[in-house]
């Protein structure tokens, strides 16, 4: 079964920068993946996903502040975070699911129904 392991995680200032990574255990070329965010209180919410076409796609509050991106060599995905707001703290999750990414009605294009899910880097941004 397909293992996720998330790191990068941290403090940063409001405007600063952080790279999250998300090792895959084997092969994830024909794996849809994503990163999502969750804050205590809230519903868990889609980031974005990578399509194993090489593309992706984005929440639109992200409004082009972050980028996902995979290294097929060594098998890690990365959430590169810029321009970052006091209100993208939360814990980032990456997760994986073989095939393409579905579309669950109700739910957008980020948040597809994944079935392998890593257990959370924290992203604290101060001002």
């Amino acid at each position: 079964q397909m293992h996720v392991v998330e790191s990068g995680g941290g403090s940063a200032q409001a405007g600063g920068s952080l790279r999250l990574s998300c090792a895959a255990s084997e092969d994830s070329d024909q794996y849809c993946m994503g990163w999502s965010r969750e804050v205590p209180g809230r519903e868990r919410e889609g980031v974005g996903v990578f399509y194993t076409s090489g593309s992706a796609s984005y929440a639109h509050w992200v409004k082009g502040r972050f980028t996902i991106s995979k290294d097929k060599v060594k098998n890690i995905l990365f959430l590169q975070m810029n321009n970052l707001k006091l209100e993208d703290s939360a814990m980032y999750y990456c997760a994986a699911e073989p095939g393409p990414c579905i579309v669950v009605p109700g739910r957008g294009n980020v948040d597809p129904p994944f079935g392998n899910w890593g257990q959370g880097t924290q992203v604290t941004v101060s001002s």
